[in-house]
């Protein structure tokens, strides 16, 4: 079973090789690309279903061993100081996979008849997959600066699919809105990841927690600056999931094409990610913790 989860890192990364041949595609031979874009329709619900059905195994065993995996890759810089990149399988992160991959086959094979006429397909296409890839490398981070880097290139994908119209004004101006309403969001997500690698020393989930569980019970301002943070990580998910105040930004989302809205439904989801932290941190009986995840939950 260890030995399936090794190979986890694949499924962010199946989409890759398409969107990679339709874009060197457009930029070598651009006529004979667009005379077969409805070809690359295939491939792309393809590798999507591998990953899904990979998805689906991973679920399965989880549900049977509910066991959580991390793999760590670590890149020294010097002796005290080193980055850390890879990848955690829990149940949460299983069950966002699935979602993920099920609700992208079902919106890519949707999009191929929707977009058949429109003169962006393969552009479309482009944005829809890097989104998805964006999507699944956020929910099989294990560290909060993976998080980081997806949660910018989900915006980045929201901001080019709500504008893929842009030369309408009232599409260009609703992805700019999106956008800049994200990034209040954003920040505050930024300030909270700083303030716990502060706190911690550490922004790996399993160093978090095991700090967290040895620090907050005894120290009380520790856990009043942890439960900043935590609200500050809440921003972030309160502004990508459209909540209040930060929801100005998605009536006028339904600007884009109608498969936008699909997607944006499950990017409002994707937020199980920090409490992924909430999870983790309840387990090691921080109560406090676990009313704060509650509340934003309702």
């Amino acid at each position: 079973m260890e030995h399936t989860f090794q190979y986890a890192w694949v499924i962010p990364l199946l989409p890759l090789p398409v969107i990679l041949s339709m874009g060197f595609g457009l930029f070598l031979i651009p006529i004979t690309t667009k005379k077969i874009r409805r070809i690359w329709a295939f491939p792309s619900v393809l590798l999507f279903s591998i990953a899904m059905v990979f998805s689906v195994q991973l679920s399965i065993q989880q549900i049977n061993g509910s066991s959580i995996y991390q793999y760590v890759w670590s890149w020294t810089i010097n002796n005290d100081f080193s980055l850390e990149f890879g990848y955690l399988i829990d149940p949460l992160t299983s069950i966002m996979l699935m979602l993920i991959t099920t609700v992208g086959i079902l919106v890519l094979i949707y999009s191929d008849g929707y977009m058949s006429h429109d003169e962006g397909y393969l552009r479309f296409f482009i944005y829809i997959s890097f989104f998805n890839i964006s999507m699944l490398g956020l929910v099989t981070s294990s560290n909060l600066i993976q998080i980081f880097f997806f949660w910018e290139l989900v915006g980045m994908c929201s901001y080019l699919l709500i504008g893929f119209w842009f030369t309408r004004p009232i599409a260009a101006s609703a992805c700019q809105k999106a956008f800049v309403t994200n990034r209040i969001g954003d920040f505050g997500l930024l300030l909270g990841i700083l303030g716990f690698f502060w706190i911690t020393g550490s922004l790996e989930f399993r160093d978090l927690f095991q700090t967290a569980n040895n620090w907050i019970p005894n120290n009380g301002t520790t856990s009043l600056l942890t439960t900043l943070c935590a609200f500050l990580l809440f921003l972030g998910a309160v502004a990508k999931s459209a909540q209040f105040p930060l929801h100005v930004w998605l009536p006028d989302a339904i600007e884009g094409p109608t498969p936008i809205s699909a997607l944006i439904l499950v990017r409002c989801n994707c937020q199980p990610v920090l409490s992924k932290v909430g999870v983790a941190m309840d387990s090691s009986h921080s109560t406090w913790f676990h009313k704060i995840c509650m509340i934003f939950l309702i």
